[in-house]
C-alpha cells in the first residue's frame, strides 16, 4: 500500500492534489477511498498506480481524466500515465477512517 513518508516532495504534492478527486457517486475522494496504491515521479512524468472499487467501473474514463489534471497540477510535471491494477483487491478496510465515517461503516 501507499506510504506517504516514502514519498518524495513533489510525490507528496500529487497526493495532495489527488485528494481533490472526488468519486462522484460516493463522495469521497480517491486517497481516502484507498484507490491510490502508488505515486512515482521521475523527470517530468507521474505515474499513478490505482484500483477502482469495482472492475468495470463506469466512471473509470471520467476518473482518470481527473486524476490527470489534478497530477498535472502539480509544479513541473508534464505527463500523467495511469497504471490499472487488480491486486491487492481494493475492499472497504482500504478506505481512511475519514471515508468510512463519511459512508456510515462502522468497525
Amino acid at each position: 500500500m501507499l506510504e506517504i513518508e516514502n514519498l518524495s516532495d513533489q510525490e507528496k504534492d500529487v497526493y495532495q492534489a489527488l485528494k481533490d478527486v472526488i468519486d462522484p457517486e460516493l463522495q469521497v475522494d480517491i486517497v481516502d477511498l484507498g484507490l491510490i496504491y502508488g505515486i512515482e515521479v521521475n523527470d517530468h512524468l507521474c505515474q499513478i498506480t490505482m484500483t477502482l472499487t469495482i472492475m468495470g467501473c463506469p466512471l473509470s474514463e471520467w476518473l482518470n481524466n481527473e486524476i490527470t489534471k489534478a497530477a498535472e497540477s502539480v509544479a513541473e510535471i508534464d505527463d500523467c500515465q495511469i497504471k490499472l491494477v487488480w491486486y491487492p483487491q481494493w475492499n472497504p478496510n482500504m478506505m481512511s477512517r475519514i471515508a468510512r465515517m463519511t459512508l456510515g461503516i462502522h468497525g
